[in-house]
């Protein structure tokens, strides 16, 4: 029986994607000198729109980054993607000093991120998004901003809901808006 547990929970497992954003040593001192630590900031997702990311800190790295790990797959969020491949709208998010923008991009754009952002859009499965980071560069809070960011994502219908209208109005706005720009 618990043969067959592990199994399952290695496949589950197997389905996402980690990133490693940043490891951080950090010291006490203590009456004999410095105890070392380590810190890990981790990033997880399974490609298909569901992502989290996790702190963790132990004596060792390896450690560390399994506690980052299990950390981000206890807190990961689902974020609405247009056709698989980006965001719906743009999007501004804070933490801290850190401030981002994120930008919807068309086909073949790319991801156009730097440092941490660049592994959450990865972990997410998204393809084309451009971002920007302003404020501060320390990766905690460029993690936490873009997390803020990416759960003010709305999806077309939740909007058009909200707004009391039909999704294809809003769809057929979107269109023509598309043609008048192009």
């Amino acid at each position: 029986m618990a043969q067959k547990e592990r199994g399952e929970r290695e496949e589950r497992d197997n389905e996402f994607v980690d990133r490693l954003v940043h490891i951080n040593r950090v010291a006490k001192v203590v009456k004999g000198g410095r105890r070392f630590g380590f810190a890990a900031l981790v990033v997880v997702g399974d490609q298909k729109g569901r992502v989290g990311f996790g702190h963790g800190k132990a004596r060792e790295v390896p450690e560390a980054v399994r506690k980052a790990t299990e950390s981000a797959k206890r807190g990961m969020i689902y974020v609405p993607l247009r056709s698989g491949r980006t965001l719906h709208h743009d999007l501004e998010g804070r933490h801290g000093a850190g401030r981002v923008l994120l930008r919807s991009a068309s086909a073949g754009t790319g991801i156009i991120a730097g440092g941490p952002m660049r592994a959450i859009f990865e972990a997410l499965g998204m393809q084309d998004v451009v971002a920007k980071s302003l404020g501060s560069s320390n990766p905690y809070n460029m993690v936490r901003a873009t997390f803020d960011a990416l759960k003010h994502q709305m999806h077309p219908r939740d909007i058009a809901a909200q707004r009391g209208i039909k999704y294809s109005t809003l769809q057929a706005r979107r269109r023509h808006l598309v043609d008048v720009e192009g």
